[in-house]
């Protein structure tokens, strides 16, 4: 499949997911755009980082269809979802370095375990990803050696090895300060376009996100209650979109009903 020809990078149609009996995603339908910064943005426990997992196909879905480079992830073999998960990567809020490997070997570690490349080459591609990061001089040290900050941007490098169509984002920005945001911002934005990535950003940095992002979702209760451009959300005259993009948090049930979402541009997104 030419992933030029397509609009969409994911498809997600009539999602619903449970746990523990809770609905957490209630019939919900969204488009990634292909080569753009999707933000996913909400009140925490709503299903943001639920919806990156059933993504990456961690989770199975109670219904509904998530479409990834033409294959529907739900209805994947172990086997074929294992081969499509290599187009897609994930930045965890962890980092998730493996502590008893260095920097170097960090990054080496999915190029290693995925391809069949000699050693000088991966040797070649770690640099580059450390480059990409400006992480450069510190590929022989230990995590544990590495400031918050420094974990963060490996993590980053490690994460684009495989150069992903893909690249999902669980708040990234958690945890730093604001020198070391705008640094994880800046990458996130030239990654993403330097690349020709596709990037899913989870975050409750609200002013951070939609300044980088080309589109937002807005989800509660388990529904997109709101989706467009940053502009468009921030133009939107409903009173919860507006509270919640000033950070004030409101009883949602009290303000409106959702049971559709927020039209605001027709049709934007051409189907795979």
């Amino acid at each position: 499949m030419d992933l030029m020809q397509v609009g969409n990078l994911i498809r997600i149609r009539n999602l619903s997911f449970s746990s523990s009996e809770k609905k957490i995603l209630d019939n919900i339908s969204l488009n990634i755009p292909k080569g753009k910064i999707t933000a996913l943005i909400g009140p925490s426990g709503i299903g943001k980082t639920t919806l990156l997992r059933l993504i990456a196909g961690q989770l199975i879905p109670d219904s509904g269809e998530i479409w990834f480079c033409n294959e529907n992830i739900p209805s994947l073999s172990r086997n074929k979802l294992y081969q499509v998960r290599k187009k897609m990567s994930m930045l965890f809020q962890s980092n998730a370095l493996f502590t008893d490997l260095s920097v170097f070997d960090n990054i080496a570690f999915p190029l290693r375990k995925h391809t069949q490349l000699d050693e000088e080459l991966i040797r070649t591609l770690v640099l580059l990803k450390l480059e990409s990061v400006s992480l450069r001089p510190v590929a022989n040290l230990m995590p544990n050696e590495l400031s918050g900050g420094m974990a963060r941007r490996v993590a980053l490098a490690r994460s684009i090895a495989l150069d992903p169509y893909l690249i999902m984002y669980d708040e990234p920005f958690v945890g730093q300060d604001p020198i070391m945001m705008a640094v994880l911002m800046k990458l996130i934005y030239s990654l993403n376009h330097a690349l020709g990535m596709t990037s899913v950003l989870v975050s409750h940095d609200i002013a951070e996100v939609m300044s980088i992002a080309n589109w937002v979702y807005l989800l509660v209760d388990g529904k997109v209650i709101a989706k467009g451009s940053p502009e468009e959300l921030r133009n939107n005259s409903n009173m919860y979109v507006q509270n919640f993009l000033q950070g004030i948090f409101m009883n949602s049930s009290l303000t409106y009903s959702y049971h559709t979402a927020i039209n605001i541009e027709k049709d934007l997104f051409q189907s795979c």
